[in-house]
């Protein structure tokens, strides 16, 4: 065997050129990028739950739903709903909430209790109460489930409008 050939792998690297890394500092390389993706993973979920507790702050305060604003609502539904009935489906999600703004965090929801609406505050009080007062008449209905179990604990509560089949 030569001289060269007896050489150990982590002594080779320096025959050549200097910059070629070893196995063992590949490995730390490697160390140091699923060091910084958790750390990113971490900063990415930190923000999604700032978002989250904004959105909860925002949605806890209700809107003046003076006649224009009550008009800009229903004219988006609307077209929501005409979008919806052109794919063939019988529901659509009108509101997608953090379970916070439910006083029970969506346990009336969850187990589907005749009393469920009662548990709900600020603007998802109010999409009830604008189903309730204005759209069951014509003939909708409201439902309400939790769309996201984090860690098989209930979540977000998703509202959803829906109309009858043929």
């Amino acid at each position: 065997m030569s001289e060269s050939a007896r050489q150990t792998p982590e002594k080779e690297h320096q025959l050549g050129d200097e910059s070629f890394m070893s196995a063992t500092e590949l490995r730390g390389y490697m160390d140091k990028l699923e060091a910084a993706r958790a750390e990113e993973a971490v900063e990415a979920m930190d923000r999604a739950r700032h978002a989250k507790d904004a959105l909860a702050k925002t949605l806890a305060e209700p809107i003046d739903l003076t006649p224009a604003k009550l008009h800009e609502i229903t004219q988006g539904l609307l077209v929501k709903l005409r979008a919806a009935a052109e794919r063939g489906e019988t529901e659509i999600m009108v509101m997608r909430f953090p379970n916070s703004l439910c006083t029970d965090h969506g346990r009336a929801i969850n187990n589907t209790e005749e009393g469920w609406p009662e548990t709900l505050t600020g603007r998802p009080r109010q999409a009830y109460e604008l189903w309730r007062d204005h759209l069951r008449a014509a003939g909708y209905g409201l439902a309400a489930m939790i769309v996201e179990w984090p860690n098989g604990m209930p979540g977000d509560v998703g509202l959803f409008l829906t109309w009858g089949k043929k």
